[in-house]
């Protein structure tokens, strides 16, 4: 595979997104040997030193692993951190409804499965978020701190995990709707009916409750681009 020769730029930021794109692109597949450095210093047009440094970070972040006196490999296809970045850059709406999907479901399995530590937690996030008032950065952490509570009592490992990956983006999504004098911000009450539905055991409510938390703000982005 012929790589695109770097001309410009940061060389070896540049090295690495060439990199990158060719791994997420599949030239390379989970478990290939990458061509030996000096290869790759000839296909992309850059010194060997400038190779070694974007395979270290490559390697740092987990798409390649380096096996001593064997060669690099291909670990994973996407570096999670520029997954992240990816997600941070996309628009709010796209944000929103990955968090729908999400927090509804969590809501339907923490009504059957939360326990008294569950309700604790939510109960002490939504009492911290009223003391908040106007202070909107603590409203905001005690927010995102009871969302979070709510998928830990979902008691899904991996729905918890995937939110957790995703926890900057809702970090967003919340400081953007409380600073949106536009966009409708989910009450205190609104949070206090979803937490009673799943106090109660309630799957269909709290499911319910969850996403007309944020279904209006995302009605008031279709709006906007409509």
């Amino acid at each position: 595979m012929k790589l695109a020769r770097i001309s410009r730029g940061s060389l070896v930021e540049t090295a690495i997104e060439s990199l990158r794109h060719a791994i997420e692109q599949g030239h390379w597949a989970i478990g290939d040997r990458l061509p030996v450095e000096a290869d790759l210093s000839e296909s992309l047009g850059v010194s060997r030193n400038t190779v070694r440094e974007a395979v270290r970070v490559l390697v740092h972040v987990g798409m390649l692993e380096t096996r001593q006196g064997d060669g690099t490999y291909v670990r994973a296809t996407k570096d999670a951190g520029e997954t992240l970045r990816r997600i941070g850059r996309s628009e709010l709406r796209d944000k929103l409804e990955v968090r729908i999907m999400l927090e509804t479901e969590a809501a339907r399995l923490a009504a059957g499965r939360r326990d008294a530590r569950d309700l604790e937690r939510m109960t002490r996030a939504l009492d911290d978020r009223a003391r908040a008032g106007d202070n909107i950065a603590d409203r905001i952490h005690h927010d995102q701190a009871f969302h979070t509570a709510l998928v830990a009592a979902s008691h899904n490992p991996a729905l918890t995990e995937l939110y957790d990956y995703f926890a900057h983006a809702v970090a967003m999504t919340i400081e953007q709707t409380e600073l949106d004098s536009e966009l409708p911000e989910p009450s205190q009450e609104d949070h206090e009916l979803l937490l009673a539905a799943i106090r109660r055991q309630d799957e269909s409510k709290a499911e319910k409750m969850a996403k007309a938390l944020l279904q209006p703000s995302l009605d008031a982005l279709g709006s906007r681009m409509s």
